[in-house]
């Protein structure tokens, strides 16, 4: 039993170490630095307890809310827009049609595309002026926009940037598709029911638990953007892009405001496990599991 007990600690020790001293020892370093005033630029740094969550709680710093609202904003926009249309494309994929895997191949592609190449390809597709995307809407008579240069229109189009990136989402609702026995959909052939019937009986019933997991990791990676509001737009125009984790960037290494930085970061992880557990709580009502079992 304890030779047992120490060669799993010993093939577990890299894991647990790596998350010690990568994941857990930053997060206690930033609660600590939190209820401080540490800045980069000053000798001194003294304890300010919890002053730096008082200052952004107390309307103090209009950019917090500002930054919030854009990435609750954003969040709304970005979470159904990533499950359905990623569902949708798996639907298509998941059907048995020449040259299938070349379809998934060109789907996935963009994935693996670095993020500064796919954000300087959407500054030129997107450009008001001499963007594409403009273009064609000139040439069909279509009403044009000022996308990521215009307030009302910068959020939208950085979703819509975003969206070249689901290829991962897309390959795992295509896992969960797989995985539905094939003679659900015989049994209501038998039945005498179409396409719609085996949708709503069988295949979203069977793909909830892909879904939820989908849904988790499209609001916690959705919360965190960055490069989109770094590389596309640094918050403009007029800071209608302010997104939580660009201003949190910001305050900590261009304004070396550490400590209340630290203070920000707390508050995303906050809001990230609330709503993280909201899912959870909720999943017990609509998620399905063949076993029987709940999430």
């Amino acid at each position: 039993m304890r030779k047992g007990m120490f060669y799993g600690l010993l093939f577990t020790a890299p894991a647990i170490l790596g998350f010690a001293i990568f994941t857990l020892g930053p997060m206690i370093a930033s609660l600590v630095l939190s209820l401080t005033n540490y800045n980069v630029f000053k000798e001194q740094t003294s304890f300010a307890g919890l002053d730096n969550f008082v200052r952004l709680f107390s309307g103090e710093d209009e950019l917090f809310y500002k930054s919030l609202g854009i990435t609750f904003y954003f969040v709304l926009l970005r979470v159904p827009a990533v499950i359905l249309i990623s569902f949708g494309i798996a639907l298509l994929l998941n059907l048995n049609v020449k040259g299938r895997a070349i379809f998934r191949t060109i789907i996935y592609l963009p994935s693996i595309v670095p993020a500064v190449a796919s954000a300087m390809i959407w500054m030129w597709l997107l450009n008001p002026d001499l963007g594409l995307i403009n273009s064609l809407l000139s040439r069909l008579h279509l009403p044009t926009s000022d996308w990521l240069y215009g307030e009302g229109s910068v959020i939208p189009s950085v979703v819509l940037t975003t969206l070249w990136g689901i290829g991962s989402t897309v390959i795992i609702f295509l896992a969960g598709l797989s995985g539905i026995p094939r003679q659900y959909y015989e049994a209501i052939e038998v039945d005498g029911g179409g396409w719609f019937r085996k949708l709503s009986h069988v295949t979203v019933p069977m793909v909830t638990p892909t879904i939820f997991f989908n849904t988790i990791m499209t609001i916690i990676g959705s919360f965190q953007v960055f490069n989109e509001a770094y590389i596309l737009t640094q918050g403009g125009p007029n800071n209608r892009s302010l997104f939580y984790v660009f201003y949190l960037w910001r305050t900590g290494f261009r304004d070396a405001e550490m400590g209340y930085a630290s203070a920000l970061a707390w508050i995303l992880f906050i809001i990230i496990l609330f709503f993280t557990f909201i899912v959870f709580r909720t999943s017990k009502s609509w998620v399905y599991y063949e076993g029987g079992d709940r999430a």
